[in-house]
């Protein structure tokens, strides 16, 4: 949350009640998603939101409605840039890659990793997605219950390093695992802060983020510096990489005049999609696999559709459009659970949303856990129904009603390599395990992504033989 240098007084846009002088400060730092969603069901689709005190006070102008939406991440992206304080604080982080780069330096990175996550590229990855999800069924051959947010980050992040890595991806697994709950952390507490001391300055928490992300980096660079060893982006000798994994084929890549990334921008590269490939996955897989174990006829309807398209053989790439329900399963839980509830920007020049004005520089907030619930669009919209996703259904919807992978020109370049991997990991273990929810209810907040905040036990009983 930036700290807004303006006022949004006299512009009609109605602010949400909070306490006098603090604001919304507490509801937002207890339950954000919840006091978001009431904004909308007291005031509209565009609700105004302070928060903190006077001299250091944070003002979001929330916009709710699917057309809104397309505005900000659509129509009008030029006019609603990444800079507010939480993207700096990011970058900070984890670098200047296609998550955070803006202007010349995103379109040149986009267009370096544009080709790598083709369609067919991206398919190629259903076999090492699959012998992951294999590893997982192994490992649950001795468990009654398992905590399906636990285990599908596991999954998740083990695929993506093998992914990005190839056989070095072992070793990178372990210290994103240990890594990454601090640093974020960390991000989070800064990036929503009025105010923060120097990075520099050798506090216990500057100091904990700083021995994080000198490990972190310190294993990237190792395996890009690999990839790089032959000056050709193909690896050396020491490199345990064939060529196909995902890193050296963005350390090979040029664009049409000759760009390519060095080796500071392939460490950017390969954090981002750590981030943004694993922890997004995870959401999907966790919470489709825990609403089906609360929707036993959604879960049988699904098992069936998979065993009479797959049988006993391991689904491959091409099996995505011959299991509709199973994906409309995956559709319905990101509707429910996305995995980026909240997506910022800063307002450039003023602009009209809605029939109101939101002012140039102000702290502009798209939420799709509010545009998901839209009362218009999403009848009794709590309720667990795939079948919201039928093609006649879509169809009858606004385009920006649905929207877990943002929109626009800055859309998630990784989002069918998302449905592949949640498609591929869901239809193995639900034919391998039946699922009964042992807690009804998840906690949710908001972070980097949507994180479960309390355990999502799922008991097992194999259906093997």
């Amino acid at each position: 949350m930036a700290v807004g240098s303006h006022t949004g007084a006299g512009t009609g846009i109605p602010e949400l009640a909070g306490v006098p002088l603090l604001g919304s400060l507490f509801d937002l730092k207890s339950d954000s998603l919840g006091t978001y969603l009431r904004a909308q069901q007291r005031h509209g689709d565009l609700v105004r939101i302070t928060a903190g005190p006077p001299g250091l006070r944070a003002e979001l102008y929330c916009v709710f409605s699917p057309e809104g939406a397309q505005q900000v991440l659509g129509t009008e992206a030029a006019n609603f840039r990444k800079d507010n304080s939480f993207y700096q604080e990011v970058r900070e982080s984890f670098g200047n890659g296609l998550l955070t780069s803006q202007d010349e330096d995103y379109l040149r990175q986009r267009r370096l990793v544009q080709p790598l996550f083709t369609k067919r590229r991206v398919d190629g990855y259903a076999g090492a997605v699959a012998a992951e999800t294999e590893l997982t069924l192994r490992a649950w051959r001795e468990t009654g219950v398992v905590d399906v947010s636990d285990e599908m980050t596991r999954l998740a992040l083990r695929a993506v390093t093998r992914i990005l890595f190839g056989t070095d991806g072992d070793a990178a697994a372990g210290v994103v695992d240990r890594c990454f709950p601090v640093i974020t952390e960390y991000v989070l507490r800064r990036g929503y802060s009025p105010a923060n001391l120097p990075r520099s300055w050798p506090t216990p928490g500057n100091k904990r983020a700083a021995a994080a992300l000198e490990e972190l980096y310190g294993v990237c660079d190792r395996i890009v510096a690999e990839r790089l060893g032959d000056g050709s982006g193909n690896g050396n000798s020491n490199s345990n990489s064939n060529g196909s994994d995902l890193l050296s084929l963005l350390a090979g890549a040029k664009s049409a005049d000759d760009a390519e990334f060095d080796a500071v921008e392939l460490r950017e590269q390969v954090l981002v999609f750590l981030l943004a490939g694993h922890e997004t996955t995870a959401t999907s897989l966790a919470f489709a696999l825990h609403l089906l174990a609360r929707h036993p006829e959604q879960q049988t309807r699904a098992r069936e559709e998979i065993s009479r398209v797959l049988g006993d053989r391991t689904p491959q790439a091409a099996d995505l459009d011959r299991l509709p329900y199973l994906t409309r399963v995956l559709k319905e839980a990101m509707r429910l659970y996305p995995a980026a509830p909240v997506i910022g920007r800063q307002a450039v020049a003023d602009a009209r949303v809605g029939g109101h004005t939101i002012p140039a520089g102000a702290d502009v907030i798209v939420a799709p856990w509010v545009t998901h619930r839209h009362p218009l669009h999403w009848p009794d919209p709590d309720r667990f129904d795939p079948d919201r996703f039928t093609p006649e259904a879509e169809a009858a919807r606004p385009r920006y009603a649905w929207f877990p992978f943002g929109g626009g020109p800055r859309a998630c370049i990784g989002q069918h390599f998302s449905m592949l991997e949640s498609v591929i990991a869901l239809a193995m273990i639900l034919r391998a395990y039946e699922f009964e929810a042992v807690d009804a209810d998840v906690p949710v907040s908001t972070g980097i992504t949507l994180r479960a905040t309390g355990p999502a036990r799922c008991r097992l009983r194999s259906l093997a033989g």
